[in-house]
């Protein structure tokens, strides 16, 4: 067994000033980076705290309750936030996605997303607004958050089995609860729902086919996530890596699957769909994904920059470094000098760490000290 890792410095230490671009950037509603790759999505993080202790992602020997968390005032307001999104939405931003750590830890979040529900995009339709949990207290906050303007959710679930779930969490919650928050999101109308599995081979493998069988033909979109080598304190190891081929063999030997075309752009599952006794897609049955970062990396295609809880920007899941936009927040700058900044971030951005993790010598992937991910969001 590999020796965890744990990071000597606090990344969340290193910061970049944000670039001032010789010349103002205008918004044009479409930023290319140096890859061609166009902004599209923004992630942010309004909590860098969680209830969960799973170990790829808040390992409970790393973040215990001495862990210092960022204060309260170090985070974004409500209104910085909805500030920021907007100067992304100038660009050409369509989809946000509030994260963590687990956001329904934030305090008053329905607030917050009152505030971005009533943002347009720049041909003036409603964005995408959509938050990832780990549901533990969805049940509870489901119905504030659609009344609030939220339209969807994706829920983070490891498996059905309740003494498996209880020991990826580590902090023994039952299954049975998340699978509650699931079903009320579902009748006050968050959806389309989806669910993430992250598969860890010896770990969780076996929920594989049962996940699959409880929400085949519920309309819940069930995706199957390689473990990642995220942060620097999971102890991530290859050997522990399911890939997503073995993962679709194994539901192809219980399911008829048919391909299915992306969603949207940048789309980073690939999609298959249930057939029905004809061969083809039914879509009662619903359909199920697989988000292959480690085996096939979709570098090429990812339009998205992640927004940290205290107003840094990130252009990669695995990046090592955020650039400061809370520093040009809290000194006045004014919208065209944040959207100027945001413009000067991207257009310099080459991150492609998923491609060329391969070709990395594996010292170098050991001595890359990247963010964790409960604090730039997933």
């Amino acid at each position: 067994m590999a020796e965890r890792v744990i990071p000597l410095v606090d990344q969340r230490l290193t910061t970049l000033t944000a670039p001032e671009p010789t010349e103002p950037i205008t918004a044009t509603g479409t930023l290319i980076d140096r890859l061609g790759r166009p902004l599209r999505d923004l992630r942010i993080s309004v909590s860098d705290r969680c209830n969960f202790r799973c170990s790829y992602c808040m390992p409970k020997d790393v973040f215990t309750k001495d862990y210092p968390y960022l204060p309260h005032a170090a985070l974004l307001t409500f209104e910085e936030i909805t500030r920021v999104a907007r100067c992304f939405i100038a660009h050409g931003v369509r989809k946000l996605r509030l994260t963590g750590g687990e956001p329904l830890l934030r305090k008053n979040l329905e607030i917050l997303v009152e505030q971005l529900a009533a943002l347009r995009t720049i041909e003036g339709a409603p964005l995408d607004l959509t938050l990832t949990t780990n549901g533990s207290l969805l049940k509870r906050k489901a119905r504030a958050l659609r009344d609030a303007g939220l339209q969807r959710v994706t829920v983070s679930l490891d498996g059905l089995d309740d003494a498996v779930f209880r020991r990826m969490n580590d902090v023994d919650f039952p299954v049975a609860a998340v699978l509650e928050g699931i079903a009320e999101a579902q009748a006050v109308g968050l959806g389309p729902i989806k669910v993430n599995m992250v598969v860890k081979r010896g770990t969780n493998d076996d929920q594989i086919l049962p996940m699959a069988r409880h929400f085949r033909g519920t309309g819940i979109v069930l995706r199957f996530i390689e473990y990642m080598d995220v942060g620097a304190t999971n102890g991530w190891r290859m050997d522990e890596v399911l890939p997503s081929a073995e993962v679709l063999h194994r539901l192809q030997q219980e399911f008829a699957l048919v391909p299915l075309e992306p969603s949207a752009p940048g789309e980073t599952a690939e999609r298959w769909g249930y057939a029905g006794p004809d061969g083809r897609h039914d879509p009662d049955l619903g359909e199920i994904g697989l988000i292959s970062s480690v085996t096939q990396a979709f570098c090429r295609d990812c339009n998205r920059a992640r927004l940290s809880t205290e107003g840094k920007v990130y252009l990669c899941l695995f990046a090592d470094r955020g650039y400061d936009l809370r520093a040009l927040l809290r000194t006045g700058a004014s919208d065209d000098a944040l959207i100027s900044a945001i413009g000067a971030i991207w257009q310099q951005r080459a991150d492609r760490y998923s491609e060329l993790r391969a070709s990395l010598p594996a010292q170098a992937r050991a001595q890359r000290r990247r963010i964790e991910m409960s604090y730039i969001g997933g």
